[in-house]
């Protein structure tokens, strides 16, 4: 598409990204803005420069983008971030490995912030889609063996019982099939438009400072690792992984 195309897509639209200063959201806040949406993005401290300076630099942050201040752990604190919005992103949920407090560090800030914003687009009514930034730890983790003749369809979800076996994962791979699980209940019940992505290992060029967990995988590999994980994943370049995420917002028939 044209840099023109590009830029009228969103022209008028206001869209909200949650923990906008993460490797996805990012990305995301930099197409948004491309395509000509105004972006309110959400971060825990709005006063840190490490989280805020890179979306600031952005084209089109001057003109259309707006850090909020937002705590997943707090309810209420997305409602003035989404009120008014057509759409709402999201991606804040912590991805860490091998933690000592799985659910403080992962489980509630992914399945409590997650409710906490839906609940916020509930209570606005201009917000016509919401979008899940969710991962494939949500699908994966079921037992069923994998060949070449299985389609990985929407009605996979992980086990939670099952995600405790995956090592350093498991805590990760728990946080987001409990909370989309959770996500997808709360929908329904309040006629919320949803649509959930479920990427794999993420990679690509960094616009935030910090190395993410992701990245973190391959750098590792690349600085002289000792052992070689036994381990096969899919890997998605970030850039697809916020196209993705725009279009399942702006295509009607995006769901599920």
């Amino acid at each position: 598409m044209g840099r023109n195309g590009e830029e009228s897509s969103g022209k008028g639209k206001v869209v909200c990204v949650t923990g906008a200063s993460g490797f996805i959201a990012s990305w995301l806040v930099k197409l948004l803005l491309l395509r000509g949406y105004s972006v309110r993005a959400t971060v825990r401290d709005p006063n840190d420069p490490s989280k805020t300076e890179h979306l600031l630099k952005l084209e089109g942050a001057k003109e259309r983008l707006n850090l909020i201040k937002a705590n997943l752990l707090e309810e209420g604190s997305f409602d003035s971030a989404v009120e008014g919005c057509h759409g709402v992103f999201h991606t804040a949920s912590p991805v860490l490995l091998g933690v000592n407090d799985p659910q403080t560090e992962l489980i509630e800030p992914a399945v409590k912030g997650t409710l906490n914003v839906l609940k916020s687009c509930a209570k606005s009514p201009s917000v016509k889609r919401v979008i899940l930034t969710s991962s494939l730890a949500a699908v994966l983790c079921n037992g069923k063996p994998l060949n070449p003749d299985v389609i990985v369809d929407e009605t996979w979800f992980s086990d939670p019982d099952i995600c405790k076996e995956y090592g350093e994962w498991s805590g990760y791979a728990l946080s987001k099939t409990l909370a989309e699980e959770a996500a997808w209940k709360f929908a329904k019940e309040n006629n919320i438009d949803l649509v959930a992505l479920n990427p794999s290992m993420v990679i690509g060029p960094l616009l935030q400072p910090a190395l993410n967990t992701s990245v973190q995988a391959i750098l590792i590999l690349l600085n002289g690792a000792e052992t070689f994980p036994n381990s096969s994943f899919g890997w998605i370049n970030v850039k697809d992984v916020a196209n993705a995420h725009i279009q399942a917002f702006e295509i009607p028939s995006a769901s599920g």
